[in-house]
């Protein structure tokens, strides 16, 4: 059997659950998930955990707060003008504290998601943390294939 290693590519099931035990992704029920170690698919804490386990291995991994994805940032606490949001995107959009709005990246490819934390008449208060930042998570996966 092979271990995971760096650059493997992988078949598996796993679950990732917040601090409250939900479940945020679970391919458990549904078809395995196909991916490449070291390309961003999983955060590097979890991906971490994974390089030495053979084929066939179930483990369960608690990720301390902040551990899994960062540390939440202040700076990505960032007001935006109404104007601009109407510029980019439909200008009769009402925006709600909660809703979750795509951005185009600055180069024109890709994009990033922001959360609305607070309205205001000129803008709004955008939180561009990844909504696990700062928390703990628990990885629950159990590995089908490695090559």
């Amino acid at each position: 059997m092979n271990p995971i290693q760096a650059g493997s590519f992988l078949t598996l099931h796993y679950r990732l659950s917040g601090p409250d035990g939900a479940d945020i992704v679970n391919t458990f029920d549904d078809k395995p998930a196909t991916l490449s170690l070291g390309l961003g698919q999983l955060s590097p804490a979890i991906e971490a955990r994974l390089i030495g386990l053979p084929e066939g291995a179930h483990e369960r991994f608690e990720l301390a707060p902040g551990e899994a994805f960062g540390e939440r940032n202040p700076e990505l606490l960032q007001r935006v003008k109404l104007s601009l949001l109407r510029q980019l995107g439909d200008p009769d959009e009402a925006y709600n504290v909660g809703d979750v709005v795509q951005f185009p990246g600055p180069d024109g490819q890709g994009g990033y998601a922001g959360v609305v934390r607070e309205l205001g008449g000129e803008a709004l208060l955008f939180d561009f943390n990844h909504p696990l930042a700062g928390q703990p998570v628990s990885f629950e996966v159990q590995v089908i294939g490695v090559l």
